[in-house]
């Protein structure tokens, strides 16, 4: 005797409530529908928590629907499009088991039975209420001889169905949990992907998001491997909401810390996290790596990586993605706003305000126009600030240690002494390489030009401090804005620089990328990146791994191996697979100088011996079945 599985049908097989959608049908332009459609979904709700009788709940509801046969056509054309995700996903399920598996619903049996039949379920497996009519079609009611009219008449219909073997029900409602209450179900399952409801939830054996998760508790077979509910993501730094919202979409269960954390709270909290995503601060050092018993990608919402030590994430597998274009135009921008404030004194002139004195004046006072930009470091940043400086009139040089072609009118310098000579503003927009520590010193600053302005929106640790106070100090520079400083504190609050207190000095907290727009486009990028690894394997854009993508196959089953770059790892695996008579329908491998990753597609069933021998194979690093 094996397993017997009883479904619901609304807001469980189907993501919606059948006669709530028939509302929206027969009211539709109607100036009462809106009232009309909450207050059966409010109706619906009493029904299903056992607040009202069921029967008083159907009555109240078809009283309000003014339907018609002819409606039913049209219902059941909007109910195959709201067919639950996972249910669609796992078609093959219903498909394959359908000897075992049977609807108890309180619906109705004329919208219910087309819908499952596609899925393998043939009609007299379908226990459901039916409509009475009059001559025009009209629905007027309900049949009230059928068992489940009646108040908690699943209890009833479950027991006459008399079933042999564990029995498991599956549905959102109470109304489903009274059938394991009366103890003629073994086991509820609530499930919630599409409404959670807290009596339903509260009573359950087991709370499944998802048919990945049921059929995972019960090992059977599924589109999905492992189910994305079990997938812990834990997003900190006050990352912007919107890739909370997009990981909690896909199906992730993600935890929002709005700090940072130490080295020693980010070792205790990392345990059991499948996926990190940090911003500048956060310091993923090897010890915080060895203690991440399950992590399997970083997301960096930023264009930095230094915090993150990639070299340890690569040799234990760990796939680190980052947003190195999301928010270059919030940095250009401010770039350009403090070109035009330092070069005007803006600054001291609104500190004196401020303090209540008037000084209307033009000295130091200048357009940007005609001047000379000069920018060191010509990437994303530097290029498009060129773009923006030589259309408001300015003359662009830019000194880069990389061949670089020019945009626009900019001048290459060979040297970047040639550039301070020249330029009465420079703006830093140098990489974060730890080579580049006080890469501006007191050499560079004395070859600037006399009063030129410095803007840094790179690294703190790019600019030596001591140097640049002394260049204010003595006058030889006109002014600076700074935006990153040699250290930054972890959490808002206090903080000390030695810049502080300077004239036409403009002092910001790492801001440059700082707008809602770059956050938000930064939470779509990363998040994007994380996802298409976890659910195809796929590393385009990281910024430590090989770069694979490998379109999804259809009727396929896909392995992703992780191992370290020694000859003959590929030949092994593919020895495995064929040893277990298994057909590669799609494969690609990819390495750099320390690993190899090998996505595989397999067009048959697998066994956990393969899993294991693949596994077992020397130098493996991670192994993983997608789905």
């Amino acid at each position: 005797m094996g397993k017997k599985y009883v479904f619901d049908f609304d807001s469980t097989l189907t993501s919606v409530e059948a006669l709530d959608v028939l509302a929206e049908i027969t009211l539709a332009n109607k100036p009462e529908k809106d009232a009309v459609v909450s207050e059966i979904q409010a109706i619906t709700n009493l029904g299903i928590d056992g607040d009202i009788s069921f029967t008083e709940s159907l009555e109240r509801r078809l009283s309000l629907l003014n339907a018609n046969k002819s409606d039913l056509d049209t219902l059941v054309q909007e109910l195959q499009n709201k067919v639950s995700e996972s249910i669609v996903r796992n078609k093959e399920f219903f498909e394959n088991y359908s000897e075992d598996i049977y609807i108890i619903s309180c619906g109705f049996k004329e919208f219910i039975e087309p819908i499952v039949a596609k899925y393998n379920i043939p009609a007299h497996k379908v226990y459901a209420n039916t409509f009475t009519y009059d001559e025009k079609g009209n629905i007027t009611g309900f049949d009230k001889e059928n068992v489940l009219s009646s108040h908690n008449g699943k209890i009833e219909c479950l027991k006459r169905m008399n079933l042999e073997g564990e029995v498991q029900v599956i549905g959102d409602g109470y109304s489903d949990y009274v059938m394991r209450e009366a103890g003629i179900a073994d086991k509820f399952f609530a499930y919630t992907e599409n409404v959670s409801r807290d009596k339903a939830t509260a009573n359950a054996d087991h709370v499944t998001p998802n048919l990945d998760e049921f059929l995972f508790v019960n090992d059977l077979p599924r589109n999905i491997s492992y189910p994305k509910n079990r997938i812990k993501v834990l997003l900190l730094e006050n990352v912007h909401p919107e890739a909370f919202k997009k990981l909690s979409k896909d199906g992730f269960s993600v935890e929002l810390v709005k700090t940072s954390l130490d080295e020693t709270a980010l070792i205790e909290k990392i345990k059991g996290v499948h996926v990190l995503g940090i911003r500048s601060k956060t310091q993923l050092t090897q010890k915080v790596l060895e203690a991440a018993d399950k992590l399997m990608v970083v997301g960096a919402f930023c264009i930095g990586t230094t915090q993150i030590d990639l070299d340890a994430c690569k040799k234990k597998g760990v796939v680190v993605f980052n947003a190195p274009y999301s928010n270059t135009r919030s940095v250009v921008e401010l770039a350009i706003g403090e070109i035009i404030m330092l070069m005007r004194s803006i600054f001291p002139r609104s500190t004196e305000i401020h303090n209540g004195q008037w000084n209307k004046t033009a000295a130091n006072s200048r357009e940007v126009r005609g001047k000379n930009l000069g920018i060191v470091g010509y990437g994303n940043i530097g290029k498009q600030l060129s773009v923006l400086a030589e259309a408001m009139g300015m003359h662009v040089y830019f000194y880069d240690v990389n061949d670089q072609l020019s945009i626009g009118n900019a001048t290459k310098c060979d040297h970047l002494n040639e550039l301070l000579e020249i330029s009465d503003v420079v703006s830093l927009h140098i990489d974060d390489n730890k080579a580049n520590k006080d890469f501006f010193n007191k050499d560079a600053f004395d070859a600037m030009k006399p009063g030129a302005l410095l803007v840094n929106l790179s690294r703190g640790f790019v600019v030596n401090i001591e140097a640049l106070v002394g260049a204010l100090k003595s006058g030889h520079l006109g002014g600076a804005a700074v935006d990153v400083y040699p250290e930054e504190p972890i959490s808002n609050g206090a903080f000390v620089t030695a810049l502080q207190g300077m004239e036409n000095v403009i002092l910001t907290p790492h801001i440059g990328g700082s707008t809602e727009e770059a956050q938000r486009d930064i939470a779509n990028f990363v998040p994007n990146k994380i996802m298409e690894y976890m659910n195809s394997g796929n590393t385009v854009d990281a910024v430590n791994f090989p770069n694979i993508r490998l379109p999804k196959q259809q009727n396929a089953h896909r392995f992703l191996h992780i191992h370290k770059n020694v000859p003959g790892i590929m030949a092994k695996i593919n020895e495995v697979l064929a040893s277990f008579d298994m057909n590669i329908s799609g494969q690609f491998l990819s390495t750099d100088a320390q690993v190899g990753y090998v996505i595989s597609d397999l067009d048959k069933g697998y066994n956990k011996e393969v899993i294991k021998a693949l596994k077992e194979i020397p130098n493996t690093i991670k192994f993983r079945v997608l789905y």
